[in-house]
Protein backbone atom coordinates (compact mmCIF):
# COMPACT_ATOMS: atom_id res chain seq x y z
CA UNK A 1 0.00 0.00 0.00
CA UNK A 2 1.48 3.53 -0.89
CA UNK A 3 0.02 7.08 0.47
CA UNK A 4 -0.15 9.98 -1.73
CA UNK A 5 -1.43 13.61 -0.62
CA UNK A 6 -3.65 14.46 -3.05
CA UNK A 7 -6.04 17.74 -4.12
CA UNK A 8 -9.22 16.94 -2.12
CA UNK A 9 -10.75 17.92 -5.95
CA UNK A 10 -9.69 14.57 -7.37
CA UNK A 11 -10.13 12.24 -3.96
CA UNK A 12 -13.36 10.70 -4.96
CA UNK A 13 -12.90 7.34 -4.79
CA UNK A 14 -9.95 7.29 -2.91
CA UNK A 15 -9.42 5.68 0.44
CA UNK A 16 -8.75 8.19 3.25
CA UNK A 17 -5.21 7.54 5.05
CA UNK A 18 -5.68 9.74 8.10
CA UNK A 19 -8.77 10.79 10.21
CA UNK A 20 -9.97 14.59 9.28
CA UNK A 21 -10.63 16.73 11.97
CA UNK A 22 -12.97 20.24 11.71
CA UNK A 23 -11.40 23.28 13.04
CA UNK A 24 -12.63 22.29 16.33
CA UNK A 25 -11.79 19.17 16.88
CA UNK A 26 -14.62 17.32 15.97
CA UNK A 27 -14.20 14.44 13.91
CA UNK A 28 -15.21 14.88 10.38
CA UNK A 29 -14.20 11.86 8.18
CA UNK A 30 -12.58 8.53 9.84
CA UNK A 31 -9.18 6.88 8.27
CA UNK A 32 -10.36 3.96 5.85
CA UNK A 33 -13.19 6.04 4.83
CA UNK A 34 -14.00 6.00 1.38
CA UNK A 35 -14.49 9.12 -0.15
CA UNK A 36 -17.99 10.32 -1.74
CA UNK A 37 -18.96 13.26 -4.01
CA UNK A 38 -20.86 14.54 -0.50
CA UNK A 39 -17.59 14.26 1.31
CA UNK A 40 -15.69 16.59 -1.54
CA UNK A 41 -18.21 19.37 -0.95
CA UNK A 42 -18.33 18.84 2.69
CA UNK A 43 -14.41 18.65 3.10
CA UNK A 44 -14.15 22.07 0.65
CA UNK A 45 -16.42 23.81 2.57
CA UNK A 46 -14.23 22.90 6.12
CA UNK A 47 -11.54 24.55 3.80
CA UNK A 48 -9.60 21.84 3.22
CA UNK A 49 -7.54 21.90 0.28
CA UNK A 50 -5.48 18.56 0.19
CA UNK A 51 -6.36 15.44 2.12
CA UNK A 52 -3.88 11.80 2.36
CA UNK A 53 -5.46 9.11 0.77
CA UNK A 54 -4.13 5.18 1.05
CA UNK A 55 -3.87 3.29 -2.82
CA UNK A 56 -3.71 -0.32 -3.14
CA UNK A 57 -0.97 -2.11 -4.78
CA UNK A 58 -0.99 -4.86 -6.52
CA UNK A 59 -1.33 -8.21 -4.52
CA UNK A 60 -3.81 -6.71 -1.73
CA UNK A 61 -7.20 -6.49 -0.95
CA UNK A 62 -8.88 -3.21 0.38
CA UNK A 63 -10.26 -3.86 4.84
CA UNK A 64 -13.71 -3.60 4.10
CA UNK A 65 -13.78 -6.45 1.06
CA UNK A 66 -11.64 -8.33 3.07
CA UNK A 67 -14.05 -8.43 5.88
CA UNK A 68 -17.11 -8.69 4.45
CA UNK A 69 -15.36 -11.50 1.65
CA UNK A 70 -14.50 -13.71 5.03
CA UNK A 71 -17.81 -12.78 6.52
CA UNK A 72 -19.55 -13.86 3.56
CA UNK A 73 -17.39 -17.38 3.74
CA UNK A 74 -17.80 -18.05 7.41
CA UNK A 75 -21.20 -18.11 7.83
CA UNK A 76 -24.66 -19.94 6.88
CA UNK A 77 -28.45 -20.15 7.40
CA UNK A 78 -30.16 -17.41 8.90
CA UNK A 79 -27.58 -14.78 9.31
CA UNK A 80 -27.14 -11.58 7.24
CA UNK A 81 -23.41 -9.34 6.89
CA UNK A 82 -23.94 -5.97 7.33
CA UNK A 83 -20.38 -3.77 6.48
CA UNK A 84 -19.20 -1.45 9.16
CA UNK A 85 -16.86 1.23 9.16
CA UNK A 86 -12.89 0.38 9.63
CA UNK A 87 -12.54 -2.83 7.92
CA UNK A 88 -15.34 -3.94 10.12
CA UNK A 89 -18.47 -6.49 8.67
CA UNK A 90 -21.33 -7.95 11.23
CA UNK A 91 -23.34 -10.49 11.27
CA UNK A 92 -26.95 -10.33 12.70
CA UNK A 93 -29.26 -13.24 13.25
CA UNK A 94 -32.56 -13.05 10.85
CA UNK A 95 -34.79 -14.99 13.00
CA UNK A 96 -34.50 -16.61 16.50
CA UNK A 97 -32.06 -19.55 15.61
CA UNK A 98 -29.18 -21.99 17.77
CA UNK A 99 -26.14 -20.43 17.15
CA UNK A 100 -23.38 -23.22 16.31
CA UNK A 101 -19.50 -22.13 16.22
CA UNK A 102 -16.98 -24.13 14.78
CA UNK A 103 -14.25 -23.40 17.85
CA UNK A 104 -11.59 -24.56 16.50
CA UNK A 105 -11.54 -23.16 13.13
CA UNK A 106 -12.49 -19.92 15.00
CA UNK A 107 -8.90 -20.19 17.11
CA UNK A 108 -7.54 -21.09 14.18
CA UNK A 109 -7.95 -17.91 11.80
CA UNK A 110 -7.19 -15.83 14.90
CA UNK A 111 -4.14 -16.81 14.76
CA UNK A 112 -3.44 -15.40 11.87
CA UNK A 113 -1.92 -11.41 11.68
CA UNK A 114 -5.03 -10.57 9.05
CA UNK A 115 -8.24 -10.79 10.35
CA UNK A 116 -10.02 -11.48 13.62
CA UNK A 117 -13.30 -12.61 14.73
CA UNK A 118 -15.26 -12.93 17.29
CA UNK A 119 -18.47 -14.47 18.10
CA UNK A 120 -21.45 -15.41 20.14
CA UNK A 121 -20.88 -18.97 22.19
CA UNK A 122 -21.68 -21.85 20.79
CA UNK A 123 -25.60 -23.44 20.82
CA UNK A 124 -25.94 -19.97 22.66
CA UNK A 125 -29.95 -18.23 21.87
CA UNK A 126 -29.79 -15.42 18.79
CA UNK A 127 -32.85 -13.18 18.97
CA UNK A 128 -33.86 -11.46 15.21
CA UNK A 129 -31.70 -8.86 14.57
CA UNK A 130 -28.85 -10.17 17.64
CA UNK A 131 -25.45 -9.03 16.40
CA UNK A 132 -23.94 -12.80 16.85
CA UNK A 133 -20.42 -11.87 15.04
CA UNK A 134 -17.58 -9.17 13.97
CA UNK A 135 -14.85 -9.34 11.92
CA UNK A 136 -12.28 -6.86 11.65
CA UNK A 137 -9.46 -6.65 9.15
CA UNK A 138 -6.00 -5.19 9.08
CA UNK A 139 -5.91 -1.46 8.83
CA UNK A 140 -6.73 -0.60 5.26
CA UNK A 141 -5.46 -3.42 3.23
CA UNK A 142 -4.79 -7.48 3.74
CA UNK A 143 -2.19 -9.42 1.33
CA UNK A 144 -3.86 -11.06 -0.96
CA UNK A 145 -1.92 -14.04 -0.71
CA UNK A 146 -3.45 -14.36 3.02
CA UNK A 147 -7.05 -13.49 2.10
CA UNK A 148 -7.28 -16.29 -0.44
CA UNK A 149 -5.07 -19.07 2.13
CA UNK A 150 -8.08 -18.04 5.05
CA UNK A 151 -11.11 -18.70 2.09
CA UNK A 152 -9.45 -21.84 1.28
CA UNK A 153 -9.01 -23.12 4.98
CA UNK A 154 -12.69 -21.76 6.08
CA UNK A 155 -14.22 -23.63 2.50
CA UNK A 156 -11.81 -26.86 3.32
CA UNK A 157 -13.52 -26.53 6.89
CA UNK A 158 -16.80 -25.97 6.28
CA UNK A 159 -18.25 -22.74 8.06
CA UNK A 160 -17.30 -21.21 11.41
CA UNK A 161 -20.66 -19.57 12.21
CA UNK A 162 -24.26 -21.22 11.81
CA UNK A 163 -27.26 -19.78 12.37
CA UNK A 164 -30.13 -22.96 13.35
CA UNK A 165 -33.62 -20.97 13.00
CA UNK A 166 -36.19 -21.93 15.88
CA UNK A 167 -38.99 -21.27 14.32
CA UNK A 168 -41.18 -23.44 16.57
CA UNK A 169 -39.17 -24.08 19.93
CA UNK A 170 -40.47 -27.06 21.77
CA UNK A 171 -38.76 -27.43 24.82
CA UNK A 172 -38.63 -30.34 27.45
CA UNK A 173 -38.10 -29.78 31.49
CA UNK A 174 -37.14 -32.48 33.77
CA UNK A 175 -37.13 -32.06 37.17
CA UNK A 176 -35.24 -33.97 39.59
CA UNK A 177 -34.70 -34.79 43.29
CA UNK A 178 -32.99 -37.72 45.23
CA UNK A 179 -36.28 -38.31 46.43
CA UNK A 180 -39.33 -36.67 44.43
CA UNK A 181 -38.85 -34.43 41.73
CA UNK A 182 -42.14 -32.98 42.51
CA UNK A 183 -39.90 -30.92 44.81
CA UNK A 184 -37.66 -29.94 42.27
CA UNK A 185 -40.95 -28.67 40.06
CA UNK A 186 -42.19 -26.84 43.37
CA UNK A 187 -38.94 -24.85 43.31
CA UNK A 188 -38.08 -24.14 40.48
CA UNK A 189 -40.99 -23.72 37.68
CA UNK A 190 -41.46 -19.98 38.13
CA UNK A 191 -38.64 -19.17 37.57
CA UNK A 192 -37.95 -21.26 34.17
CA UNK A 193 -40.99 -20.60 33.04
CA UNK A 194 -40.28 -16.76 33.09
CA UNK A 195 -36.78 -17.18 31.47
CA UNK A 196 -38.24 -19.83 28.39
CA UNK A 197 -41.06 -16.65 28.04
CA UNK A 198 -38.39 -14.55 27.94
CA UNK A 199 -36.69 -15.98 24.75
CA UNK A 200 -40.32 -17.33 23.00
CA UNK A 201 -41.36 -20.67 24.72
CA UNK A 202 -44.08 -20.37 26.50
CA UNK A 203 -45.38 -24.04 27.27
CA UNK A 204 -42.86 -26.08 27.74
CA UNK A 205 -43.28 -30.12 28.47
CA UNK A 206 -42.16 -31.34 31.68
CA UNK A 207 -42.12 -34.51 34.33
CA UNK A 208 -40.65 -35.19 37.33
CA UNK A 209 -38.44 -38.04 38.19
CA UNK A 210 -36.45 -39.13 41.34
CA UNK A 211 -32.49 -39.75 41.19
CA UNK A 212 -32.89 -43.06 40.17
CA UNK A 213 -31.09 -44.32 37.13
CA UNK A 214 -33.69 -45.82 35.81
CA UNK A 215 -36.53 -43.58 36.44
CA UNK A 216 -34.09 -41.25 34.93
CA UNK A 217 -34.01 -43.45 31.90
CA UNK A 218 -37.37 -43.76 31.43
CA UNK A 219 -38.67 -39.86 32.18
CA UNK A 220 -35.77 -39.22 29.38
CA UNK A 221 -36.65 -41.61 26.86
CA UNK A 222 -40.59 -40.47 27.14
CA UNK A 223 -39.46 -36.61 26.68
CA UNK A 224 -37.26 -38.10 23.78
CA UNK A 225 -40.16 -39.24 22.07
CA UNK A 226 -41.47 -36.02 21.28
CA UNK A 227 -38.12 -34.57 19.44
CA UNK A 228 -37.75 -31.72 21.27
CA UNK A 229 -35.87 -28.20 20.40
CA UNK A 230 -33.70 -29.32 24.10
CA UNK A 231 -34.12 -30.88 27.40
CA UNK A 232 -33.54 -28.73 30.34
CA UNK A 233 -32.94 -30.71 33.38
CA UNK A 234 -33.44 -28.97 36.71
CA UNK A 235 -32.39 -30.91 39.78
CA UNK A 236 -32.52 -29.97 43.44
CA UNK A 237 -29.05 -31.86 44.79
CA UNK A 238 -25.65 -30.19 44.35
CA UNK A 239 -22.89 -31.57 42.43
CA UNK A 240 -20.89 -31.72 45.34
CA UNK A 241 -23.92 -33.94 46.96
CA UNK A 242 -23.81 -36.20 43.66
CA UNK A 243 -20.59 -36.81 44.32
CA UNK A 244 -20.21 -37.55 47.96
CA UNK A 245 -23.38 -39.77 46.79
CA UNK A 246 -21.29 -41.77 44.44
CA UNK A 247 -18.83 -41.86 46.30
CA UNK A 248 -20.37 -43.83 49.52
CA UNK A 249 -22.18 -46.36 47.40
CA UNK A 250 -19.11 -47.15 45.43
CA UNK A 251 -17.63 -50.88 46.60
CA UNK A 252 -14.22 -49.13 47.52
CA UNK A 253 -11.42 -51.18 49.55
CA UNK A 254 -9.33 -49.96 52.32
CA UNK A 255 -5.59 -50.88 50.96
Amino acid sequence: MRTQTIDVKCSTGKLLYSTVFREGGKKLLAKGHVIKEEDVRQLETEGLKQVCVAELEEGEVGEADAATGIATEISCGALEIRSAAGGRANIFATEPSCLLVDDELLRQINCTSSIVIATGRNFSYARTRQRVATIKSLPFAVAKSQFEALVSIIQERGPLLQGRPIRTPLVAILYTDSENGGTARQLFENTLRQRLSSVGVNAPVALTSSEDEQELSKSLHRLLILKPTLILIASTTAPEEKSRTALKSSPLRRT
